[in-house]
């Protein structure tokens, strides 16, 4: 039986720890975690196969077990990472705001690190190095709780981690795992309010609820997405495609690839007929209000069904794209935000007013303009890992890197000042 209060108590120690290390001591861990992790690169991968297999026999959806699927591009990608960490500014121990009181007193904002994370995820073993890197750099600790689907392949990630905290002289419990997947323990993490400062579910609507409905500690949500690309009429239409083609089908169990287009009526009875051709070629299939059915009318190739109301509130996973046609940006910007869970969403367009009013007007964590959604991400933004893609307002949005894994205190100096 585990005990989490222990298991909190011990990540607030070594949270205590990790947080005074030096960034000479957090960068030898993390020169460590990343050759580690390639050496390890064939029991890794011996373990996620065994994963990766079960999830296979137990049926699970081919996006579910994309997410899982571990292999030496995306191991290389994860030591990448962990080397974007490594090369990146210390985040810690930055004053800024500086300022001097008439009565003499001096302030300043010191970056320290958040604390202490309850991380929550399913079928994502990539998340385990993510976070562990972003903790080592940070000087945070983190309890990990992945599914059941991938408890090989964490374990074997988790062999590593601690081998590079041991080896580095650093706290082996500023990273834990809850190695056991009965799901009692998630209510259990959700209540260890005196040890957490933070939960980050990472995971579907259901896991999100859970959090947000149960938790004692703040909960930062993030990583589901709707996401969105408005073609206007003044849209480069032959650049168009290839981008939205990307953005479908380049991993399409992503939280940020596309699942809705909206198309200007001027431009949508030459566009879409051409779009669809081209990712039909690709195995993606259609989902198109009426006025979009309209412009299909003579295309049997493809696989396009009526589109309910429902469908374009879906975040599809797979190779599934809604298709609809507006009259003017204002329809678009009000589907946006109708159905929007406000992660990735942008607009194609050589105007710059209408890009203006998009980008003013449409509230997600990132809004695109003539660029793929799929670049909603820490990596991508040049932030090396991410710990999540942050879709509220508080304390963070979008892609949780350094910077937003740190707080700041007040430092105050005076000579032997007394308030009068």
């Amino acid at each position: 039986m585990l005990n989490l209060t222990e298991m909190g108590r011990n990540a607030r120690a070594a949270f205590q720890k990790i947080s005074l290390a030096t960034h000479s001591q957090r960068l030898a861990a993390l020169h460590i975690l990343h050759d580690g992790l390639l050496s390890a690169e064939a029991e890794i991968l011996a373990a996620n196969e065994i994963d990766v297999r079960a999830s296979q026999a137990n049926g699970n959806a081919p996006a579910f077990i994309d997410r899982l699927t571990l292999n030496p591009k995306r191991l290389k990608a994860i030591a990448n990472d962990l080397m974007t960490l490594i090369q990146a500014e210390d985040p810690l121990g930055k004053e800024t705001d500086h300022r001097t009181l008439a009565n003499g007193i001096s302030l300043c904002r010191r970056t320290v690190p958040l604390g202490v994370m309850g991380v929550i995820y399913e079928s994502r073993p990539n998340v385990t190095m993510d976070v562990a890197g972003l903790c080592i750099k940070t000087g945070n600790a983190a309890i990990l709780r992945g599914g059941s689907d991938n408890l090989n392949s964490n374990l074997a990630l988790m062999k590593v981690v601690k081998q590079a905290l041991d080896k580095a002289g650093l706290p082996t419990d500023t990273v834990q795992l809850i190695d056991n997947t009965d799901r009692k323990y998630i209510g259990e993490l959700l209540k260890l309010h005196e040890y957490l400062d933070l939960i980050i579910p990472r995971g579907g609507a259901n896991l999100h609820r859970l959090c947000r409905e149960n938790s004692i500690i703040p909960v930062i949500t993030g990583g589901i997405g709707v996401c969105h690309l408005f073609v206007d009429e003044t849209a480069d239409l032959s650049a168009a495609i290839p981008l939205i083609r990307n953005a479908k089908i380049q991993k399409p169990s992503a939280c940020n690839a596309l699942d809705t287009v909206l198309v200007h009526e001027t431009v949508a009875a030459e566009f879409l007929p051409a779009l669809v051709n081209t990712l039909a070629q690709d195995g993606v299939s259609f989902r198109a209000e009426p006025l979009a059915m309209q412009a299909l009318t003579n295309l049997t190739q493809a696989s396009i069904l009526p589109a309910t109301e429902q469908d374009f509130s879906t975040e599809w996973l797979d190779l599934i794209l809604g298709l609809k046609v507006v009259s003017n940006i204002e329809e678009a910007i009000a589907h946006i935000q109708a159905h929007s869970t406000h992660h990735s969403d942008g607009i194609l367009s050589d105007n710059h007013s209408n890009i203006e009013i998009f980008v003013n007007e449409v509230d997600s964590a990132a809004v695109f303009v003539n660029a793929d959604t799929r670049f909603n991400d820490g990596a991508q933004f040049g932030l090396g890992a991410e710990v999540a893609v942050s879709t509220q307002r508080l304390h963070v949005r979008g892609p949780m890197g350094l910077p937003e894994l740190t707080s700041y205190k007040w430092v105050v100096r005076g000579d032997y000042a007394i308030r009068q």
